[in-house]
């Protein structure tokens, strides 16, 4: 399809349909919600021709409210913004609707026409599929602003503007407004788990099991010829992180959650299909699972496992093939394939933990069960007790909460284990590691909880994420490599190491170009490393929304990788409204999930391996972006520029998730503390998007005198090509005149045109490069959307930097200024869909 009917088919399917619909908007039953209605487009365009004379949002909105507005005091001034808030929110809502329910007419999915035999590349992407898998690990970051009740009205909204069912829509529309938007209270994990189970109930078990079929039936293989094609891991209930409220017993209720969820599934599957197999041999068999899976969804005892239903299915197989002319018999390898992919488990639950409280675990218990200062021991006496010692503790004899938690959950693992099987839980993941002790010490809390060495069925995970352990990530590896227990572990775990490389504390510690750079050369570094010791390697990424936590265009990251980097797996985090946008429907995540299979398929990726020039090139570039970003993480106004001039502290008062907003209960804020998420999103709601670009502009700038070095980089490097078309959405997504009245401040004036003038240099840079005359010219239809959401929510960013600016002037009403900052988030971080 070329551009220019692109351009069209969204106006008539997008633009017109989201304008037609939002009219019955103004047959809203809130009081007053017609004005409301008649207001924003006049508060928008106030709006936009404000900010085009360099008005600040207080002018705008003060304009809006004497000149425009029949309201004669400050309750009803508030009472009508918070209004207008409200209306916004729902437009949001509807966009996203009507824009979903567009997928198919802008992407189809493509895997099924390369597996025919006639394709070109049917063979090679037979063999590629075969041994390739992908994983999808689901975390419970708060990223999504929409409450469980309005998630199914946006389904069934979804559905009703498909069949074009205008009584329908209108009904959907009011429930909608009638339905709260904000949390009274903050989920609690398993809260947060839940509410990811759900999608993965209604959409995954779907969109994985006939996505699965199609490629095994297509390929001529049997319904077992890769269980591991497509895999999902989950992280609520299992990552305790920076979250205190995780506990032993979250995780034991989130694992058994999982696996009755599953059974559900299956039960209403085998339940349909028993309509079908009235076959003498056959019913048997089928009522025979159906009633024991019908039991197990009540209770939390084991009542019947995946292999037990898998041997029924194969009975039915057999006697369909056998005696029926193989009558529903794609029907069978159907749900074979589902059970196959999802075991008793549908989702691996990771454990995650930070490295910090491992090391104050090891000082406490070696203390009282060694006699021993743990920090005073040389490090080969510290491996000595990490890797021989053997003990079996009792959580009872310690205090710390921690420590008595950590040692429940280990006693825990082999009971989930043994319950839902080793790919229920098999991962314990080490944040901010190191050093090899960040990896011993995992190793011997197992010990130390009774495991003999041949019983820890566990990957121990180290994430390296901050720019220390990047740097250290080789050296690390390679000890470990050589630590004969390691090695020992390893080859238990058929020599296979998962390693993870932190996306969005790399790109907080690093900058945009340095930490997507570094995180490329330690992959082929820890690749080569891993290699050279008769290992391999599996990369899992953790990945956020924005290009500033590694998002962007998913797929082209990994088709850019390179042929130095293990591709075998590709395994990533996704989040919130990651969830809800990209994997949301059965379309967006059939597609999305067949770009990932494709994007690791040799076939379709020509050969990527840089030139020496070009990777000295790029390391030059990163170390300039760096040091630039360096210099504005250093400067003293950055963290008060954050606290007092964005949204970042009232993050935690929207109640969308369990996890503090920071690493620490300290009022005062240390950047080191501060979680990534209300890191990156506090710069995206004030439009300014630093962490997705800042450094780049000055680095190519660097070149300006001979701009065919770096033009030759661009046409002739898809990985740094990727990195500038990503960043170009986080400057598509800024807007510095919504915050041009903080050029004037005393304190911050100089630091936001700084800021501004790195955007401008940034964006100058990303043109010439591409060739186009507008960012994201080059994908029209993301282009078009993010226009038309940064249009629909404009009188709200309008109305939020008008709190912050009467919070910044300490007015009296500060606290309801401070409730229209929080209420304003929602709507705009909605209205991004990846701005966190």
């Amino acid at each position: 399809m070329l551009r220019e009917e692109r351009h069209e088919l969204f106006r008539q399917i997008i633009t017109n349909k989201y304008s037609v619909y939002n009219s019955l908007f103004l047959n809203l039953p809130h009081k007053h919600s017609t004005y409301t209605g008649i207001y924003i487009p006049l508060l928008r365009k106030l709006s936009q021709e404000g900010f085009a004379d360099a008005k600040s949002p207080a002018e705008i909105i003060k304009e809006f409210l004497e000149n425009h507005t029949d309201v004669d005091n400050q309750d009803d001034e508030f009472e009508l913004l918070f209004r207008i808030i409200q209306y916004i929110e729902r437009q949001v809502v509807l966009f996203d609707c009507v824009e979903d329910a567009a997928f198919l007419d802008f992407q189809r999915p493509q895997i099924g026409s390369y597996l025919q035999p006639e394709n070109e590349y049917y063979e090679s992407l037979k063999k590629h599929l075969k041994s390739f898998s992908t994983r999808l690990v689901f975390t419970a970051h708060p990223t999504q602003f929409y409450p469980n009740e309005v998630q199914i009205i946006m389904y069934e909204l979804r559905q009703a503007i498909q069949d074009n069912d205008i009584t329908a829509i209108d009904v959907l529309l009011n429930q909608l407004a009638y339905t709260p938007f904000v949390k009274r209270e903050k989920p609690t994990p398993f809260d947060e788990a839940k509410s990811i189970i759900y999608y993965m109930r209604y959409v995954y078990y779907e969109t994985i099991g006939k996505l699965y079929h199609e490629i095994f039936k297509n390929v001529e293989e049997n319904p077992d010829f890769n269980p591991n094609l497509i895999e999902l891991g989950f992280w609520p209930g299992g990552d305790r992180d920076g979250n205190p409220f995780v506990k032993f017993d979250t995780t034991r209720k989130v694992s058994q959650l999982l696996r009755n969820t599953i059974m559900k599934c299956y039960y209403n599957h085998i339940k349909d299909l028993r309509k079908k197999l009235t076959f003498k041999g056959v019913v048997e068999i089928t009522e025979n699972l159906k009633q024991r899976l019908y039991k197990q969804i009540f209770q939390d005892e084991v009542c019947i496992t995946d292999h037990e239903i898998l041997e029924g299915l194969y009975q039915i197989k057999k006697t369909l093939k056998s005696d029926y002319k193989s009558l529903f018999l794609e029907e069978v390898n159907d749900i074979i394939g589902r059970v196959h992919l999802f075991g008793s488990h549908f989702a691996t639950l990771d454990i995650r933990q930070d490295s910090s409280k491992h090391l104050e675990a090891m000082q406490t218990i070696f203390k009282k069960e060694f006699n021993q200062n743990y920090d005073e021991l040389s490090d080969q006496e510290k491996i000595k007790y990490l890797t021989e010692k053997s003990l079996e503790l009792k959580a009872d004899d310690f205090e710390d909460e921690t420590l008595v938690d950590t040692i429940r959950n280990v006693y825990q693992i082999k009971d989930i284990q043994a319950e839902n099987g080793e790919r229920a839980l098999h991962r314990y993941i080490i944040s901010n590691t190191e050093s090899i002790f960040d990896m011993l010490h995992v190793y011997a809390l197992f010990k130390y909880c009774g495991y003999k060495d041949e019983d820890i069925k566990i990957d121990i995970v180290p994430l390296f994420e901050t720019m220390v352990g990047m740097d250290n990530s080789q050296d690390v590896m390679k000890v470990l490599y050589e630590l004969p227990v390691y090695k020992k572990h390893l080859e238990r775990r058929d020599n296979v190491q998962t390693i993870m490389l932190g996306f969005s504390d790399g790109t907080k510690d690093g900058g945009y170009l340095k930490a997507n750079w570094e995180i490329l050369q330690t992959k082929e570094r820890l690749t080569k490393v891993t290699k050279d010791y008769g290992n391999k390697v599996v990369f899992f990424d953790g990945r956020g929304g924005p290009p500033a936590r590694g998002g962007g265009k998913t797929h082209q990251f990994y088709a850019a990788q390179g042929d130095d980097v293990s591709n075998d797996k590709i395994q990533l985090t996704i989040q919130g409204q990651t969830i809800t946008s990209i994997y949301g429907t059965h379309e967006q995540a059939s597609y999305n999930l067949e770009q990932l299979l494709l994007a690791g398929a040799k076939p379709f990726n020509k050969s990527v391996k840089l030139d020496q020039h070009y990777k000295d090139l790029i390391s030059d570039l990163a170390m300039k972006s760096y040091k630039k970003y360096t210099s504005l993480k250093d400067d003293k106004l950055f963290v008060p520029y954050l606290e007092n001039m964005t949204t970042l502290k009232y993050y935690g008062a929207t109640n969308i998730g369990s996890r503090p907003t920071k690493r620490n209960g300290k009022s005062s804020l240390n950047f080191s503390d501060l979680r990534a998420i209300p890191f990156v999103g506090s710069w995206s709601t004030i439009r300014q998007n630093v962490p997705g670009y800042y450094g780049l502009g000055t680095a190519l700038e660097s070149y300006a005198d001979k701009p065919e070095v770096i033009e030759d980089l661009y046409k002739n490097s898809a990985f740094f090509r990727t990195l500038i078309n990503n960043s170009m959405m986080s400057m598509k997504k800024s807007y510095f005149p919504l915050t041009q009245y903080m050029k004037d401040d005393k304190v911050y004036g100089e630091f936001w045109k700084e800021l501004r003038a790195e955007y401008e240099l940034s964006k100058k840079w990303a043109l010439k490069l591409s060739g186009i005359e507008e960012l994201m010219d080059n994908e029209k239809t993301t282009r078009l959307s993010i226009s038309a959401r940064e249009n629909i929510i404009l009188p709200l960013l309008s109305i939020q930097q008008y709190a912050l600016q009467m919070i910044q002037q300490d007015h009296p009403e500060k606290e309801r200024f401070e409730k229209l900052v929080m209420r304003c988030l929602f709507g705009n971080i909605n209205a991004s869909r990846n701005s966190a």
